[in-house]
């Protein structure tokens, strides 16, 4: 054994997972396989190092790799620290990719006449080339010499002004991000490449890759990885990088793993013919409604999480007739929605917010069916945070801590 990782808590109380140095030297040199190493590397380390991911990019990959390491002082200097430090690697969960979104079209948006013209086309054009590409589809000399101007033009001072100027690899791992925000910085002609793993897998599972990247999924398996889906959608591996258990609580080990000895990891996948996984929800986040639907949260919440002004969601019906969303709401969204529309003091639960929220909810079940359109939400008072106890350090949701606590907001919203 070389480590202990505990789990993140969202599905019950925290569990040791034992790592061997085999486990972790694999995985290091599987991820040096797939996106390289060159001279004059940095990166930027800014989650809690008892993270997998944090821990395997800061500490393995980078005694492996090489390169320099820098520490940000605090998530509050990310984007300040980010500027200094300049990474050629940045990973970044979902909440920091959201919420770098966030600030940019909240400047777009103050934009007008020409430069919201030159704005639009520049992003336009460079989201055409880099979908393309990620299609595997030729780009015409034309749009090139396009896209080539409208970096000179526009998209260098951006990427100039977020610190993301000289990256060639930039990763989104931890939780699910959402398609359309992955589509935003490719707009930017910034490609975020998605990945997949567990503590259980000394982080990387499956991985979007240059040349092979599919929107919306995790990636491939990393070579070298075994997989399987069983009937009820979970999806099982096996390969070098797979824990040795849990630390003094083997009830929890043998659950972890098949009869003949695959990892199951609680997660539910559909996997397209050319290898591509996309993670639907977790085994353990099943919503049964009361007319008997199973239904897989995780893509709902994502999608709640595009309405601009909102900031977390969780959704929530098990054993009731339809489904409903607890949401937490941006402070720069609110800000600026009040701005636009000449209000002030808190207003969270102001009739043009509670508008624009329905408007942005009546969009989304317009995308899924019927049986997965939420019929009611309720505006939580206050954040969501990681010392409040309803995130874990990486930014994920502790579902069952929100609804827990929310319980008689809950029962509100199935009351006859």
């Amino acid at each position: 054994m070389a480590t202990l990782i505990y789990t993140s808590g969202t599905t019950g109380p925290p569990k040791a997972v034992m790592l061997s140095h085999g486990n972790i030297a694999w995985s290091a040199s599987a991820l040096i396989e797939m996106f390289g190493r060159k001279k004059g590397d940095r990166s930027l380390s800014y989650l809690p190092i008892a993270h997998i991911a944090e821990q395997q990019a800061s500490v393995h990959n980078h005694a492996a790799a090489g390169g320099t390491l820098w520490f940000a002082r605090s998530m509050e200097t990310l984007a300040e620290d980010l500027k200094a430090c300049r990474p050629t690697i940045f990973f970044g969960v979902p909440r920091v990719w959201e919420k770098m979104a966030e600030t940019i079209q909240g400047r777009l948006a103050e934009a007008t006449g020409t430069k919201a013209k030159m704005a639009k086309w520049a992003m336009d054009t460079a989201r055409k080339v880099n979908l393309a590409k990620i299609d595997g589809k030729p780009v015409s000399p034309l749009l090139s010499l396009q896209k080539a101007l409208a970096g000179k033009l526009v998209l260098s001072k951006v990427k100039d002004a977020l610190g993301l100027d000289k990256s060639r690899m930039l990763i989104s791992g931890a939780a699910p991000i959402s398609p359309e925000v992955l589509r935003f910085f490719a707009g930017l002609d910034l490609v975020i490449y998605e990945g997949y793993g567990q503590s259980e897998t000394s982080a990387p599972s499956t991985f979007n890759a240059p040349g092979a990247v599919r929107l919306g999924s995790v990636g491939k398996l990393v070579p070298g990885m075994q997989s399987r889906v069983t009937e009820e959608g979970e999806l099982l591996v096996k390969g070098p990088n797979i824990f040795k258990g849990y630390m003094k609580n083997n009830d929890a080990t043998a659950d972890s793993f098949t009869g003949d000895g695959w990892m199951r990891t609680g997660d539910v996948v559909n996997i397209d013919d050319d290898g591509f996984v996309f993670i639907t929800g977790r085994i353990k986040d099943i919503i049964i409604t009361a007319g008997g639907k199973n239904i897989t949260p995780a893509n709902l919440e994502t999608d709640l999480m595009n309405i601009a002004l909102v900031e977390h969601a969780v959704v929530v019906g098990d054993a009731k007739p339809y489904l409903s969303a607890l949401l937490t709401l941006s402070a720069d969204g609110l800000a600026a929605f009040a701005k636009k529309h000449g209000l002030e003091g808190d207003i969270r639960n102001h009739p043009k917010v509670i508008e624009a929220l329905q408007d942005g909810v009546d969009q989304l079940n317009t995308r899924h069916a019927r049986v997965e359109n939420i019929r009611k939400f309720a505006v939580l008072p206050g954040a969501f945070s990681v010392e409040g106890g309803e995130l874990t350090p990486t930014m994920k949701v502790k579902r069952k801590v929100v609804i827990e606590r929310n319980r008689e907001i809950v029962e509100s919203l199935y009351a006859k």
